[in-house]
């Protein structure tokens, strides 16, 4: 097969692999390709905001059924809840098998740090209503953009007649940046060589060892996660074939995997979930951009194992109340949490503050977040791609002879 004939996960792949060669035999020299992952990032971040806001208007619009559309958000809430309460508990308790903190020894400078308080319920939901959406936009300020691109949805659907040249606007804007979406992936497997060849060029392997306990217990809470959890979902749930799944939405992990960020892997999930596996647009377009704000089960794992190993390394005993902490406050730092690189270390001092754990300890878990953040992205990514398959599934809009195909082209 010629090389130009791969699909792009291969090429993906490829790409992948020659970097983590080239990083290798570079090193630190490796970081002169730095540029070329930078281009393809900030073009994969270009697609971000008008692709969210097109996308997520065509989805709601074309749900007439206000009932429907309710039902829809309810299954896809509920599927991203019971997910992320899982891979938390998943994470904490591999964490209790491999003790990624014993044998190292750290002390806190002085008092524990104090990391700015949860927002509460009633703030949170003032914040998403934006009080300028131009400047939300503007801003990438994702939430307030899906409420307001829901809301301006509905309105379009209420206004009925007169507002089908808007309708018509937004759906051929949205067929632009599926467009361009696929104009920029091309370049795709040149932006992950690059992206890879600098992380394993700037922290090498000798680096890694001595918390090779974390990146392993992490690594493994996130294959264990989405294989059992997220495809026994969709073999029990939806009873359908997880390899297909997998197998379909291959070019959407590896670029999670490449870029660190789930939120730059929205155009490429849209792409497989609609082209490969046979969601509707409808469900795919209200589904995903949710998914990339408020599902995080691979960052709901790392903040459950980094908990735990910061507690280890400074020698202090976490009692049951802590861990039913961590659980509670992960859920609540994975929802609020970005969908772009290093936001999780952010998000982590809150998990730390809310058992009393030092805040100091993030600066350990710094020098490794890239590689763990390329791991939970991924998992992000899954558990968007297995939401918007079983929730298609039971709306019956999964065209299953599409999903059950033997290969993707």
């Amino acid at each position: 097969m010629k090389l130009r004939n791969l699909p792009l996960w291969g090429k993906i792949l490829i790409g992948l692999v020659l970097g983590v060669v080239v990083g290798m035999i570079l090193k630190e020299k490796a970081l002169y390709l730095k540029p070329i992952g930078t281009i393809f990032i900030n073009g994969v971040k270009m697609l971000i905001v008008p692709l969210v806001f097109s996308s997520l208007i065509v989805g709601v619009t074309s749900i007439e059924d206000i009932g429907k559309m309710g039902r829809i958000g309810l299954k896809t809430i509920i599927i991203y809840f019971v997910t992320t309460i899982i891979a938390v508990a998943i994470g904490l308790g591999f964490s209790w098998i491999t003790h990624p903190g014993t044998g190292i020894s750290l002390h806190a400078s002085g008092p524990v740090a104090a990391a700015s308080k949860a927002p509460s319920l009633v703030e949170t939901l003032v914040n998403v209503i934006p009080s300028n959406p131009i400047g939300s936009l503007a801003k990438g300020d994702i939430l307030q953009i899906i409420v307001f691109a829901i809301f301006l949805g509905i309105a379009i659907n209420l206004t009925g007649k007169k507002a089908e040249p808007v309708k018509n606007f937004f759906n051929a804007l949205a067929e632009i940046m599926y467009k361009l979406t696929s104009l920029v992936m091309e370049f795709a497997p040149y932006g992950v060589f690059a992206l890879i060849a600098c992380v394993i060029g700037q922290y090498g392997i000798d680096f890694l060892l001595p918390l090779m306990k974390v990146i392993v217990t992490v690594y493994a809470a996130c294959i264990v996660h989405s294989i059992i959890i997220l495809g026994g979902g969709l073999a029990l749930v939806g009873r359908l074939n997880p390899w297909r799944f997998f197998k379909g939405f291959l070019d959407a992990i590896l670029v999670a995997f490449s870029t660190s960020s789930s939120s730059a892997a929205l155009p490429v999930s849209l792409r497989c979930t609609q082209e490969n596996l046979g969601v509707s647009k409808s469900i795919s377009s209200f589904v995903l951009p949710l998914g990339a704000t408020i599902n995080m089960n691979g960052t709901a794992i790392y903040q459950g194992v980094c908990a735990v190993f910061i507690a280890q390394a400074y020698g202090i005993d976490l009692s049951l109340t802590s861990y039913v902490t961590i659980v509670m406050t992960s859920i609540l730092a994975a929802i609020g949490t970005a969908g772009v690189p290093g936001a999780g270390l952010i998000m982590l001092s809150l998990v730390l503050s809310s058992v009393g754990l030092p805040i100091e300890g993030i600066a350990i878990i710094a020098g490794i977040d890239r590689i763990l953040d390329m791991a939970r992205s991924c998992i992000n990514v899954v558990g968007d791609g297995m939401a918007s398959v079983l929730v298609a599934k039971s709306e019956k809009e999964l065209d299953l002879k599409l999903y059950n195909q033997h290969h993707v082209e």
